[in-house]
């Protein structure tokens, strides 16, 4: 009997295989059926009939949608990347070679890691594979063709780009502020062009970005997305083109399709402002915005600190130095100078809180009966009877008949104005209600004026009555 030894058959290695799609825009991708899945379907198709050679789908799925093929970042493809390096994929395959990347350098990278890992690499409407050197002399054409065809795709939408902004066509992008877009047009958003036209007038007014922003903040006026308004953007808005109905490519402005919403005037005035030398605008700002604790300030030792200002790299910044340091030397005291715009705020902040407590609402509605009695008994010991009362006709109410409520009030209403009020009245207010401000190492202590503050309480009185009487 004869016995046949059976022939043994050869052991085909699994190889774990990853399918990788992609697709440049977004559009179509909530579709039931898209074109990244239209693409693994393929490649799935050509994963089984390779089975005989060992070929396994892994379950993972590498999907970029409305990513470009021009860039490496993108998170499907870098996930596969660190998968590749641990070890878990044995071969990559793609529907075209420019799925994975469109450029040639790119592309050259990529190769390179899949060979340091022995990862072989599979397009499968191009019918080829990285294992063979016919394989990746076909590679290196298609893909310089690929790269080829993305670069004559860029050159004609930048062509188009140009001519579609010549003829003044919004072509995208970012809507600024006080447009919304209609029909892939703008269209001015009144409420938002609003706030746009009352920018580009009060800094006409002012000549300064740094102070419009700061009223702007204090009044609550945010942007469209929430963000209260810095002294950069402002001047992005005030240097934006669009405002006149111009579209601006590269430099060049054109007519634009939209409407305007700033005057030719207006936008003229604003540019000579902003063209002018930016030391000369600081300057007038300075001036118009003096030193808030000018001669109320002094340092541990007892010495008044002085205003100045010194200007880096054209940014200005204000402090109040201490004379003794100025004149003798840095050893004469422990703060040698400190940021006026810090100080300021702490005694501002301060003094805000001590006329809105009830101590002090006590203290200034006494003050003002003392201060009226004493007038009133200096004017009864010097006029007769019937000319103090034609003149208390004439005058507006006395500090006697303030009760404890309207000192409240009216100390009350000024938190909610003082943002309102120009530089140079706040100035004043600080001058009239601090008597001395002493800067320590642990904080500032401030010394208030009694007869300031029934000053004060009077003026802020009669600011109702002002107001109706002006309207």
């Amino acid at each position: 009997m004869n016995m046949h030894t059976p022939a043994r058959q050869s052991v085909v290695r699994k190889l774990r295989c990853a399918v990788y799609t992609r697709k440049s825009s977004e559009e179509g991708l909530d579709q039931e059926f898209n074109s990244l899945d239209a693409q693994r379907e393929a490649c799935e198709a050509y994963v089984v009939s390779q089975r005989a050679e060992g070929w396994v789908l892994v379950p993972d799925r590498y999907d970029d949608g409305g990513v470009s093929g021009a860039t490496l970042e993108r998170p499907a493809l870098r996930r596969l990347l660190r998968d590749v390096e641990a070890g878990l994929v044995d071969v990559i395959t793609v529907y075209k070679i420019d799925r994975l990347s469109r450029s040639l350098t790119d592309f050259a990278r990529l190769i390179d890691l899949f060979d340091r890992n022995q990862v072989v690499f599979s397009a499968v409407t191009q019918n080829f594979n990285t294992t063979t050197s016919m394989g990746r002399l076909t590679l290196n054409v298609l893909l310089s063709f690929a790269q080829f065809e993305r670069e004559v795709i860029a050159e004609r939408i930048r062509d188009k780009f140009a001519a579609s902004r010549r003829k003044g066509m919004w072509m995208g992008g970012t809507v600024s502020l006080g447009y919304r877009v209609e029909n892939r047009k703008l269209v001015i958003h009144e409420e938002e062009a609003a706030t746009v036209r009352m920018i580009f007038q009060r800094f006409l007014k002012t000549g300064s970005g740094m102070q419009l922003s700061r009223a702007l903040n204090a009044e609550g006026v945010t942007s469209r997305n929430g963000k209260p308004f810095d002294k950069g953007m402002l001047y992005k808005i005030l240097s934006n083109r669009i405002y006149v109905g111009e579209a601006v490519h590269k430099g060049t402005a054109y007519p634009g399709e939209h409407q305007p919403i700033i005057p030719r005037d207006l936008w003229d005035k604003v540019r000579s402002i902003i063209a002018e030398n930016p030391r000369k605008r600081a300057a007038a700002s300075r001036r118009q915005t003096p030193a808030l604790l000018k001669g109320l300030l002094f340092a541990p030792n007892g010495s008044a600190m002085s205003p100045t200002h010194t200007r880096r790299k054209g940014k200005l910044y204000r402090y109040y130095v201490t004379q003794t340091v100025v004149k003798l030397g840095p050893h004469t005291c422990p703060i040698k100078r400190i940021a006026a715009g810090e100080i300021e705020a702490v005694v501002i902040d301060q003094l805000r809180a001590m006329l809105a407590s009830p101590e002090m609402i006590v203290r200034t509605w006494k003050a003002a009966r003392e201060m009226e009695t004493q007038a009133r008994g200096t004017r009864l010991a010097t006029l007769a009877q019937s000319t103090a009362n034609e003149h208390r006709r004439d005058r507006p109410a006395s500090a006697t008949d303030i009760t404890e409520s309207e000192v409240r009030e009216a100390l009350m209403r000024l938190d909610p104005l003082w943002d309102e009020l120009f530089p140079s009245e706040q100035a004043r207010i600080v001058q009239l209600l601090v008597e001395r401000v002493d800067v320590g190492l642990e904080g500032a202590s401030i010394k208030l004026r009694a007869e300031g503050l029934s000053r004060l309480s009077g003026e802020l009185r009669r600011v109702p009555a002002a107001t109706r009487n002006s309207a």
